[in-house]
């Protein structure tokens, strides 16, 4: 069952436990996904929500409640389904941690993947402010909130402010990858930032292993 919020003229879908079947083919090309944890370790902290956005100003959120709560933990077949088509991009911020917490959630590799802060690394050398929050004021002029980064994302009820940050992540990404697109082809890196993009669910994977520390490609 889906609820409709609304917030700053957009609109948020919350779906409990799965996406719905009939929304799947509203997601095709390229869909920005996000998460929300317990914490930033993927083997220990929970996955509680996943967003996500076909570039449309609609935002669906995926709320992931354990069975203990009363919930279905990670049976969640639809959104699975999604999360592997070869035939839709996955475009994340840091897709290095969320490609790992879906992995260990789900078991499942997230792919073909598209990272915002890896394309900002490769051409906006001039600063090391590569945050979501950043790229939104300089590229777009879109202020964003993170006040509500760390909060209870494992509550059985979200807020509708909790709602509207989630949503926020996933709704500019489509406008930020192409503003950071055209830098890649403008400064010639985009081969080198589609390599990087086919290694991270390798990356991913390293790092639930525990090759975070130390870092497999620390000499």
């Amino acid at each position: 069952m889906s609820e409709t919020q609304f917030a700053a003229g957009v609109t948020i879908h919350l779906h409990k436990h799965d996406l719905p079947e009939s929304i799947l083919s509203k997601f095709s090309g390229v869909v920005a996904i996000d998460t929300e944890t317990m914490g930033l370790d993927a083997r220990r902290d929970r996955l509680c929500l996943v967003q996500l956005s076909a570039g449309d100003g609609t935002a669906h959120l995926v709320q992931l409640i354990p069975p203990g709560l009363g919930g279905r933990g990670g049976d969640c077949p639809n959104l699975k389904r999604l999360l592997v088509d070869p035939a839709v991009v996955k475009l994340f911020h840091f897709a290095r941690f969320d490609v790992a917490m879906l992995r260990q959630t789900f078991g499942i590799g997230t792919g073909p993947v598209i990272c915002t802060k890896i394309a900002s690394k490769l051409v906006r050398t001039y600063t090391d402010r590569h945050g979501l929050r950043d790229l939104c004021r300089e590229l777009l002029g879109v202020e964003i909130s993170k006040q509500l980064q760390s909060s209870d994302w494992g509550a059985l009820d979200l807020s509708p402010e909790q709602c509207a940050y989630a949503a926020s992540d996933v709704l500019h990404l489509h406008a930020l990858w192409a503003k950071l697109e055209a830098l890649l082809a403008r400064e010639g890196r985009r081969a080198l930032a589609d390599a990087c993009f086919r290694f991270l669910p390798a990356r991913a994977t390293l790092d639930l292993l525990g090759y975070d520390d130390p870092d497999l490609f620390e000499h």
